[in-house]
């Protein structure tokens, strides 16, 4: 059983040594931004307690302050084991992700994309342009 440290920041399993510095992350570019994505998946943040996780086959314990995200469609599951109580903070992001994909991909091309492109992207999303 491995335990995440409090002190390094976001673990990502598979990848046991990530660390997210400002200006890292999953970088998309548009519109002359670059936009640092640090979670795209599923989170959980351990704000009490000792908690259990099981990643495909791999089994971690977390602390209170340990910071825990899941690999998109990584199987995973967790428990509280121990005999006090457990609190979890647990995030679901892919809610916007696909959008900023797909706008990085708009402005990806050597043009600008029109406004039309961009309001029928922003639409799908159901969004509506100030």
């Amino acid at each position: 059983m491995s335990r995440f440290s409090r002190a390094r920041g976001p673990c990502y399993i598979g990848k046991m040594t990530d660390i997210v510095p400002p200006g890292q992350g999953h970088l998309l570019t548009a519109r002359g931004n670059v936009m640092a994505f640090k979670a795209v998946a599923e989170a959980f943040f351990v704000l009490e307690g000792t908690i259990t996780f099981r990643l495909d086959d791999t089994e971690l314990t977390g602390g209170a302050g340990d910071f825990l995200l899941v690999p998109r469609g990584a199987a995973h599951t967790f428990g509280n084991g121990g005999e006090t109580p457990a609190r979890l903070l647990v995030l679901h992001a892919p809610a916007m992700d696909a959008y900023f994909e797909e706008l990085h991909q708009l402005w990806s091309s050597d043009q600008p994309p029109s406004r039309e492109a961009e309001r029928e992207l922003m639409s799908r999303y159901g969004m509506e342009p100030a």
